[in-house]
Parts: structure tokens; C-alpha cells; sequence
């Protein structure tokens, strides 16, 4: 008969939780908030970066995303992204010395880059808050049309049907 022991199991389990964290330690920790800025400072290194509502201010390095929605981006002097910056409804300013590896997208606002900032990836922008109507609004009015033209339909079948005049004449 076997027995089990944990101690095999108990070295995967620390060998999984000390690369797990040592990994963790150093892309750094991920930041996420919702009305309240965010400030990276030059000493901080951080993961990916999340913002609704608020703004993110780089100065530090982000290993991963930068993006905010309702927000804007500002990467100052000396900041550097490893992946993408994008921003739904906001503004992204990229400074001189900034380095993005990623691709720098603001859809709903506007991008201003100077030339001496470092972008990888591809630089797009859909200015102006027209899109953000198109992409999250219009849906809603398409929907709120098919909901009414159901509630038409089926207030239509309920109607009595009229009865021809023709036919209450006859006797």
C-alpha cells in the first residue's frame, strides 16, 4: 500500500508561489482606479495601469498597458511604457524622452507627441468626441428602435379587428 506524503506537493506549490512572486516583483504591481488620478513617479516601477475616470500621470516605468477611459494620459520627460497607451474619451500627451513600445492610440480626444518621443508601435487617433457617440450611443438608439418597433407589433395584434360597414347593413 502507498502513502501519500505532501511533501512533494507542498515544493511544487512553493516552487509555483516563489516564481509567481518574483516575477510579480519585478514587472511591479498593477495599478487600477476609478476617480482618482494616478501619479507614477520616476523611482516606481509598475505592471499594467488602469484608469475610469481619472488621469495617469507617467513619469516612472510602466512593464505593461497604460489605458484610461473618460481620462487622459500624460508621459513626461524620462517615462517609459513597454506596451500600448490608449485612451477612450480622453487626451494622451507624450513628451521628449518618452519612450512607448507599444502602439499610442486616443479614440474620442486628442494626441499631441513630440517629436523627440520614442513610439514603437503605430500612432492613431480618432479626435474629437464624435466617435465616442458613434461607438457607445448609436448602439443604444438601434436597440431602443427594435425595442419599439416590437412593442408596436405586438400592441397591433392585440387591436379588435374593425367589422366592414357592409356587413351591418344586411338583413
Amino acid at each position: 500500500m502507498t502513502r501519500f506524503s505532501p511533501l512533494p506537493a507542498f515544493c511544487m506549490f512553493a516552487i509555483f508561489l516563489v516564481s509567481s512572486t518574483s516575477l510579480a516583483a519585478e514587472t511591479g504591481p498593477d495599478r487600477f482606479q476609478m476617480n482618482h488620478d494616478i501619479h507614477i513617479q520616476p523611482d516606481e516601477k509598475v505592471g499594467d495601469v488602469t484608469c475610469i475616470g481619472c488621469s495617469v500621470y507617467v513619469r516612472g516605468q510602466v512593464s505593461g498597458d497604460v489605458t484610461t477611459i473618460a481620462g487622459n494620459i500624460f508621459a513626461e520627460s524620462g517615462a517609459s511604457i513597454a506596451g500600448d497607451v490608449t485612451t477612450v474619451g480622453g487626451n494622451a500627451r507624450v513628451e521628449s524622452g518618452t519612450q512607448v513600445a507599444g502602439d499610442l492610440t486616443a479614440i474620442g480626444g486628442y494626441l499631441r507627441r513630440d517629436p523627440q518621443a520614442s513610439v514603437a508601435g503605430d500612432v492613431t487617433t480618432m479626435g474629437g468626441h464624435g466617435w465616442v457617440f458613434l461607438i457607445f450611443l448609436l448602439p443604444f438608439a438601434v436597440l431602443g428602435g427594435i425595442v419599439a418597433l416590437i412593442i408596436w407589433l405586438i400592441q397591433r395584434s392585440r387591436r379588435p379587428t374593425p367589422i366592414p360597414a357592409y356587413t351591418l347593413h344586411r338583413n
